[in-house]
């Protein structure tokens, strides 16, 4: 009797193994599991579509994450909580930018560092913040000021001064001798 219940158990113990497996996975991936660093506070305008958990990069690299985003209630601007890994060190003269990385991908934070010599200390705030920018909001600004509405051909614009030739010959290199 117990030979038969044997394989059950060893399959009853991998499915608890893989679960907690995935359990840390999970919690690590998320942010909610913490490495060890300081924070830095960064306020925005607008955060877009930022996360808790979203990295925050010098040059590409990840030095960080976003630990908490709040609305100030007296500004309505987001207060952004940063935690960077406890090797960096960022300069007081810092930028804090929020990227994207790409159309398909998620928003990061963007540091650029500073020049001074001075450091950020344990719970400092960014002096100069640049908010998300909405692509959506962008596009729409491309598309109308092409002309109007899409699939139709713009008229030029009035005195804009450029002049088109009549002849589309005389834009040829052979016409310039």
């Amino acid at each position: 009797m117990m030979a038969r219940r044997l394989p059950e158990l060893f399959t009853g113990f991998a499915v608890i193994i893989v679960a907690a497996v995935f359990l840390v996975y999970a919690l690590t991936e998320s942010g909610t599991v913490t490495t060890s660093g300081y924070p830095l506070q960064a306020q925005f305008s607008s955060i877009g579509s930022l996360t808790v958990g979203a990295d925050v990069k010098i040059g590409g690299v990840v030095i960080g994450h976003v630990a908490d985003e709040r609305l100030d209630p007296n500004t309505y601007a987001a207060i952004v909580r940063l935690v960077i890994d406890n090797g960096i060190k960022v300069p007081e003269d810092s930028s804090a930018t929020i990227a994207s990385d790409g159309l398909l991908g998620g928003n990061y934070v963007s540091v650029s560092p500073g020049g001074s010599n001075t450091m950020l200390a344990a719970g400092q705030s960014f002096s100069v913040t640049q908010s998300a920018i909405n692509i959506e909001d962008l596009l729409g600004k491309f598309i109308f000021s092409m002309g109007g509405t899409p699939g139709k051909p713009s008229a030029p614009a009035q005195g804009s001064g450029a002049s088109v030739p009549a002849n589309p010959a005389a834009l040829s290199p052979a016409a310039a001798k």
